[in-house]
């Protein structure tokens, strides 16, 4: 199966977003697609006369009276003959690289079972004393071309969705200008230009708000369903569309440097790598050739020696040369590879190594970067701490009140969490930032100031709590609510762990694989989320170049490690990793050192990886054990090992052979898609 390997992509976009090419059947990919699948038609359509034609077919549906003129043995050669070259040319050709790179596999096995098929028929249409194998020649054509025409669309598959994406990108935008409001193409438009999205409309490229706020929908981008609010310096993606507000885009990325561009690509790459079980299908192959050589060689000489006639010892020999290949070899690999595709796909999991997909089987350790991956990689309210007479709701009005006024993490997250609470918030006058310890001003009247500790022992005033003793030696930072310069609370704060974090390491543990962090946080704020979501092991303040000594280390433990992290720091770590996983939407989609992206920006994906990756492992090898067992048996069938039990194969018995093999690997690659875990992994 040498179509990955032959495959030289087409480029992700054409200049700034051109639509060219949505269909997948321009450039070598999408041509030898497109012959692939003419080869297939035209065979098949060929097929059914060679069918009922072929001697013993007829003597099966009983048409030997029915069908039958002068010279139909002839007839029947030439519709053979043609699709002998047309339909089985790229497998001799296939043949001939096989052997100038003296590697015999798939291509090798094909060729060599259709023209021994198509030979020994010739010469028995001229005079040679047998059957012919015509109607299995053609039957095997035809499957053999089906099964690489589904293994190219398979591959092309994933990026299908998201080309078709590009096709429905507007082809025109409304770029301000100097003079007001221009309506140009999408090729025309440059960094820099600010163009206007009205509500309802796709926004054309990627680019930065500079005006206006919007909730958007990216659910055909990044998978998730809920619409996300956008407003003044936040990223919009080319593709989203836009909700209820008008927002002014400012260009900052055009062609292949945009998100879709790069998924493409992405996915693109993917498709260029071979998956392990392929390879083991086409030594498999391989090893079916010598095995359908040495044993076809052994049987004519056999029989040869044991008295019997040219004609009948002929016949046996490829009687096991052509069975030798079974259809079902074909298809075994391409079926699940296309299944696993699809699924894959509609989860938001670009695979750009298959190989690598593959490895996730044999998982025993997953390490997360913490911040921004098992965290939200913001700042948010874990404790209130009441110091004196009042509430924590009052606590919260105060200090909420004061920083809103405010840009800090530290005050966006005492704001978000007071309107959770659903707290009403007091205006605010004389707002002061005091430089790297808080800020202060009056609310309702009087002074409230939020704190660092350090402002308080430089003011020289000391809290004694064990309560927020223990806050800090949980790593958390705490500020200080002062009212009328009296402490009257205290608030910790945290970087906030994804509630989806949670429920990606109880399924991970669940599964046998071992969840481990990796930081450059203080150990106290390591070992607090650590023991919040029960990992096995962590490692804190570690620098970026010495994530993948990390890694090396786990390695070193015996474990088969995945490493999951943002993809930006985390690179040599990914590399190291027997399998790197790079999770986030939007731009950080476009690394280049993970096996797999998960466009989600959703830890519970890598537990759908690895259920996925055993589950095709499974499929493709029950596939390789029924294509491959078949022969265990209809070998020495066909070479009369058994005819002193009194049964002998015959071709038409083997091709019934052939065909239930080749339907068990098709309803069995199916069913991959039908598994209860994979569905539910893959409805998460």
């Amino acid at each position: 199966m040498h179509t990955a390997t032959e495959m030289n992509h087409r480029q992700a976009t054409n200049g700034q977003g051109s639509h060219a090419g949505h269909e997948g059947h321009e450039g070598p990919h999408g041509a030898m697609m497109a012959d692939y699948r003419r080869r297939f038609w035209a065979s098949l359509l060929l097929t059914v006369p060679v069918l009922l034609l072929s001697p013993m077919i007829k003597a099966v549906l009983g048409l030997e009276r029915v069908i039958t003129f002068p010279g139909e043995l002839y007839v029947l050669w030439l519709l053979s003959s043609v699709i002998y070259v047309y339909g089985g040319w790229p497998f001799l050709r296939g043949l001939r690289r096989e052997m100038a790179a003296r590697a015999a596999g798939m291509m090798t096995l094909i060729a060599l079972a259709i023209s021994v098929a198509y030979f020994y028929s010739s010469a028995v249409v001229f005079g040679l004393a047998g059957e012919v194998f015509f109607w299995e020649l053609a039957t095997l054509i035809d499957v053999m071309l089906l099964g690489h025409w589904i293994e190219m669309r398979s591959v092309a598959g994933a990026s299908g969705a998201l080309e078709a994406l590009v096709k429905l990108l507007p082809t025109t935008a409304h770029r301000l200008t100097d003079g007001g409001l221009e309506d140009v193409s999408v090729t025309a438009l440059r960094k820099g230009d600010r163009l206007l999205v009205r509500p309802g409309e796709k926004v054309p490229v990627d680019g930065v708000v500079v005006k206006g706020r919007s909730s958007l929908n990216e659910s055909m981008l990044t998978g998730e369903s809920r619409p996300v609010t956008r407003g003044e310096g936040a990223e919009v993606i080319g593709g989203s569309v836009n909700g209820e507000g008008a927002l002014t885009v400012e260009i900052r990325k055009t062609g292949e440097e945009t998100y879709l561009a790069q998924v493409i690509e992405l996915v693109r790459q993917a498709q260029g790598t071979r998956s392990r079980t392929q390879d083991v299908a086409n030594r498999a192959a391989g090893w079916l050739t010598y095995i359908a050589l040495s044993v076809g060689a052994a049987t004519l000489v056999s029989w040869l020696v044991v008295g019997y006639g040219l004609e009948f010892s002929l016949e046996r020999m490829v009687t096991v040369m052509v069975i030798t290949c079974p259809h079902a070899l074909g298809l075994a690999v391409p079926l699940v590879v296309a299944v696993s595709t699809s699924l894959a796909a509609r989860r938001g999991l670009l695979i750009r190594n298959r190989a690598a997909f593959e490895r996730a089987r044999d998982l025993k350790a997953v390490i997360f970067d913490k911040t921004g991956t098992l965290t939200e990689g913001r700042f948010g309210v874990t404790d209130v701490v009441a110091l004196a007479d009042m509430g924590i709701e009052e606590i919260l009005r105060l200090a909420g009140s004061l920083e809103r006024s405010s840009e800090h993490p530290i005050a966006r997250g005492i704001v978000e969490e007071s309107a959770r609470r659903k707290i009403a918030l007091a205006p605010v006058s004389e707002f002061r930032n005091i430089t790297g310890q808080g800020a202060e001003g009056l609310v309702g009247g009087r002074h409230v100031m939020v704190v660092s500790p350090g402002y308080l022992s430089e003011s020289g005033q000391r809290v004694e709590d064990d309560r927020l003793q223990r806050l800090g030696a949980e790593g958390k930072t705490v500020v200080y609510v002062l009212w009328e310069h009296t402490p009257v609370g205290a608030i910790a704060l945290a970087d906030v762990v994804r509630p989806e974090s949670r429920e990606a390491i109880h399924r991970l543990k669940a599964m046998g694989i071992q969840c481990m962090m990796l930081t450059g946080d203080s150990q106290a704020v390591a070992r607090t989320v650590a023991q919040e979501l029960h990992l096995d092991d962590y490692f804190a303040e570690v620098l970026p170049h010495q994530k993948a000594e990390k890694i090396r280390e786990v390695k070193r433990r015996g474990l088969a490690v995945a490493m999951v992290g943002d993809g930006v720091n985390d690179a040599p770590a990914l590399v190291e990793a027997d399998l790197g996983i790079a999770i986030g939407a939007g731009t950080e989609v476009a690394i280049q050192s993970a096996d797999v992206i998960l466009v989600r920006n959703d830890p519970r994906d890598v537990v759908a990886i690895a259920t996925l990756s055993r589950a095709t492992y499974n499929k493709m090898v029950q596939n390789l054990l029924w294509a491959t067992g078949y022969n265990v048996v209809a070998i020495p069938a066909a070479a009369g090992l058994t005819w002193a039990l009194g049964f002998l194969l015959t071709p038409a018995l083997g091709a019934a052979l052939m065909s239930i093999s080749t339907v068990i690997v098709a309803i069995n690659a199916r069913l991959l898609g039908r598994s209860r875990r994979v569905r539910e992994e893959m409805a998460a």
